[in-house]
C-alpha cells in the first residue's frame, strides 16, 4: 500500500535529484533519466488507457518480476495511487495462486526482465490474467522478445533498460506525470513493427531534476540552512518543503523529526494537520463546485441556507460576505474553555460517541445543541469589516452539507481527492493510517490532557468530530500539491475538467476593496513591507497559511506551487516559526532560484 512504501520513498528521494536532494549515492543521473525517456515506446495504445483515467475506479496491483528496482518503480506508482504490491518472483511455481491474490483488483501493472519473459508459465499468467483484467505490461529487456507478447492486446511499456532510471520514469508515464514519444526503431515481430509507438500527453504531476527545467539545484541550497535554522531554535521538530514548476515536483525535501525527542525522522510521505489549510482545499473546492452547477448562489442570504439563523442577526448576510470574511462575525468562541464535565467522558459509550482524541469523548449532540447555539447567537461586530474568523467555515460547511445532503468529508472525497488519486487527503487520519505515518501535534496539558497525535489540533473542530469547515484535514505534501495544480490548471486535471476555468478564476482573485483575500483564498498582501507570503510574488498569488505551521502558496504568473508543512505547535504553541520569518524566506529563496532562467 502506499502508507506502507513511505519509507522507501524518504529513502529513494534522498538520493534522487527530482526532489531537490543531494546528489551523493543516487541511483542515477540526469542523462540517464533523460535516455531513459528517449527510449520509453507505448505499444497498444488503440484505446488510449495510457495515460491512466478514472483513478477512482481503479483498484491496482503491482507485479514485478525479477527486477532489481522494483521497491523504487512501486514507490513511484505510489506517488499516484493507493497500490498493492506482489514480488512475481516467489510465485513462479505457483501463478496460479498469484492469479487468485490479485481477485480484488482490477489494474494488474506486470513489470518483467528478459529472464521471466522467457519462462512459458509467465507468458501463460499473463494471457491468463488478460483474459479477465485491465492489464499494463512494463517490459524492461531485449526487444526480440516483444514477439513473445503478439496476442496481448492491452498497453505495453517498452525500453532496452532495466534500470533506475526507467523504474524512475515508467510510473510517471502511466499515470501521465511524463509524456511518451518514442517508436520502434527496428521491427521486432508483425505486431511490433518500426515506427510503432503511441504519443501521449502531459496530464499529472511529474517529478523532475530543477535542471530538466533549466534551473540549478544548487541554487536551491540556501533552503536547507533557514529549515535548518528553524529546527535549531525550537521553531519546529521538524518540516517538509515542496516546490512544484511546470507541473513537475522539482524539490521535495524533509528535514528534522517528527518531535525533538523522537527518533523517527521526517519523511516526505509523512501526513501533516492542515490546519487552515482545510479552508481552501476543501470547503472552498466544495463552494466553487457547488457555485459554477448554480446551486450555491454568493448573493443570497445565509437564510435561505440554514433555516436555523432565519430569527437570528446571521439572516441577511450574504453567503459571498461570508467567504470574504466580512459578515461581522467574531474571530472565534473558545468553545472548549466551557465545557461541563458532564459534557465529555474518558470512555466512549451510547451517550458519548465523539471522539476528540485518545480516552476523550465528547457527549453526541455537543455540536448542535452547544456550540452551533452558541455560534448563531454570537453578536455581529464588525459587519461590512475585514475581520478573519474561523466562524466563518463553521458556517460554509452548514451550508454546503445542506446542498449537497452529505457530510463534507464524503462529497470532496467522491468529487475531488478520490479522483486525484489523494489517499492521503482526509479528516480524521486515525481512522485509515498508523500512527507513525502522522506528525504530531501539540502536548495538550490544558484541554484534552494528551499529546495530539492524528487528531486535529483546532480545539473547535475537534469538537465537531474532527471535521469543520476551517479545520480538520490532514495530508502530505504530495497530495496536497495535486490539488493545488489542479487549480493551477484552472480546474483540469488527469483528463478530467473538476472546475470551469472561471470559476477558479472567480474564487481567487481580489474580491473585495475591504481585504486581499478572494473568496476563500487568501492572496499576496499589496502592502509589500510585510512581506507576505514573499516581496517577490506576483499579484496573482493565492493559497493559505495553517496555524499548524502550514502553508501553500500558488503563483499563476511563475506556474509555482509552494509548499511548507510543519508542527510548530510542538510541544507547545510558540511564534517562533512566524518571528524567525522561515515560511516567507523559503518562499524569497525559491523565486530567487528561478528567476535566474524565467
Amino acid at each position: 500500500m502506499k502508507q506502507v512504501l513511505s519509507v522507501i520513498v524518504l529513502i529513494i528521494f534522498l538520493a534522487v535529484q527530482a526532489c531537490g536532494q543531494a546528489q551523493q549515492n543516487q541511483k542515477f543521473n540526469l542523462e540517464q533519466i533523460q535516455e531513459a525517456k528517449s527510449n520509453l515506446v507505448l505499444l497498444n495504445n488503440q484505446q488510449q488507457i495510457i495515460p491512466l483515467k478514472s483513478l477512482q475506479n481503479l483498484k491496482i496491483a503491482s507485479v514485478t518480476f525479477d527486477f532489481q528496482e522494483a521497491p523504487l518503480l512501486d514507490s513511484m506508482l505510489a506517488k499516484y495511487h493507493s497500490i498493492h504490491t506482489e514480488n512475481g518472483n516467489t510465485f513462479l511455481n505457483d501463478l496460479n495462486g498469484l492469479e487468485d491474490d490479485l481477485k480484488f483488483y482490477n489494474l494488474i501493472i506486470i513489470t518483467l526482465t528478459n529472464k521471466t519473459l522467457n519462462l512459458p508459465q509467465v507468458v501463460n499468467f499473463i494471457q491468463d490474467l488478460a483474459s479477465q483484467k485491465a492489464l499494463v505490461i512494463n517490459f524492461l529487456g531485449d526487444g526480440a522478445l516483444l514477439s513473445k507478447l503478439d496476442n496481448i492486446k492491452q498497453p505495453i511499456l517498452w525500453s532496452s533498460q532495466a534500470n533506475a532510471a526507467t523504474a524512475f520514469i515508467a510510473p510517471q508515464a502511466i499515470f501521465g506525470g511524463l509524456s511518451i514519444s518514442a517508436k520502434l526503431k527496428e521491427t521486432y515481430s508483425n505486431q511490433f513493427k518500426v515506427n510503432d509507438g503511441f504519443e501521449t500527453q502531459t496530464t499529472r504531476v511529474g517529478f523532475a531534476w530543477p535542471e530538466e527545467l533549466g534551473l540549478k539545484t544548487k541554487d536551491f541550497e540556501n533552503i536547507d540552512a533557514i529549515a535548518e535554522e528553524a529546527i535549531q531554535k525550537k521553531a519546529a521538530p521538524g518540516a517538509v518543503v515542496l516546490v512544484a514548476k511546470d507541473g513537475k515536483i522539482i524539490y521535495n525535501k524533509a528535514y528534522g523529526k517528527h518531535t525533538y525527542q523522537s527518533e523517527t525522522l521526517m519523511g516526505v510521505d509523512d501526513i501533516f494537520d492542515l490546519a487552515s489549510i482545510t479552508k481552501i482545499a476543501a470547503t472552498t473546492v466544495a463552494a466553487m463546485k457547488l457555485q459554477e452547477e448554480g446551486k450555491l448562489n454568493l448573493d443570497a442570504p445565509v437564510a435561505d441556507y440554514i433555516a436555523r439563523t432565519r430569527k437570528t442577526n446571521k439572516a441577511n448576510i450574504k453567503v459571498k460576505d461570508v467567504m470574504l470574511h466580512q459578515a461581522g462575525f467574531v474571530p472565534f468562541i473558545p468553545f472548549y474553555k466551557d465545557l461541563e464535565k458532564n459534557a465529555f467522558s474518558r470512555v466512549a459509550d451510547e451517550n458519548y460517541t465523539v471522539k476528540v482524541a485518545d480516552s476523550f469523548y465528547l457527549n453526541t449532540n455537543y455540536y448542535r445543541d452547544v456550540m452551533w447555539k452558541q455560534m448563531l447567537a454570537s453578536p455581529l461586530t464588525t459587519p461590512g469589516k475585514y475581520v478573519y474568523s474561523d466562524l466563518s467555515m463553521y458556517f460554509m460547511k452548514e451550508i454546503i452539507e445542506g446542498i449537497v445532503q452529505q457530510p463534507i468529508p464524503s462529497y470532496v472525497s467522491q468529487n475531488f481527492y478520490n479522483k486525484l488519486g489523494l489517499e492521503t487527503m482526509v479528516f480524521n487520519p486515525r481512522d485509515r493510517f498508523k500512527k507513525g505515518q502522522i506528525v504530531p501535534t501539540e502536548v495538550d496539558n490544558y484541554f484534552r490532557k494528551t499529546l495530539l497525535w492524528g487528531y486535529v489540533h483546532d480545539q473547535g473542530a475537534a469538537m465537531a468530530g474532527g471535521v469543520a469547515g476551517h479545520a480538520g484535514l490532514f495530508s502530505n505534501a504530495t497530495d496536497l500539491a495535486i490539488l493545488m495544480q489542479m487549480l493551477l490548471n484552472k480546474g483540469s486535471y488527469g483528463g478530467e475538467q473538476f472546475l470551469k476555468p472561471e470559476t477558479v478564476t472567480l474564487f481567487t482573485q481580489q474580491q473585495s476593496p475591504l481585504s486581499r483575500r478572494g473568496l476563500g483564498f487568501d492572496r499576496k498582501d499589496p502592502d509589500l513591507s510585510k512581506k507576505y507570503p514573499s516581496t517577490l510574488a506576483s499579484q496573482e498569488t493565492f493559497g493559505h497559511t495553517g496555524y499548524t505551521g502550514t502553508c501553500v502558496w500558488v503563483d499563476p504568473a511563475k506556474q509555482l506551487i509552494y509548499i511548507f508543512l510543519s508542527n510548530r505547535v510542538h510541544p507547545q504553541v510558540n511564534n517562533k516559526l512566524l518571528d524567525l520569518n522561515i515560511r516567507s524566506r523559503i518562499h524569497d529563496e525559491i523565486y530567487k532560484a528561478i528567476s535566474k532562467v524565467d
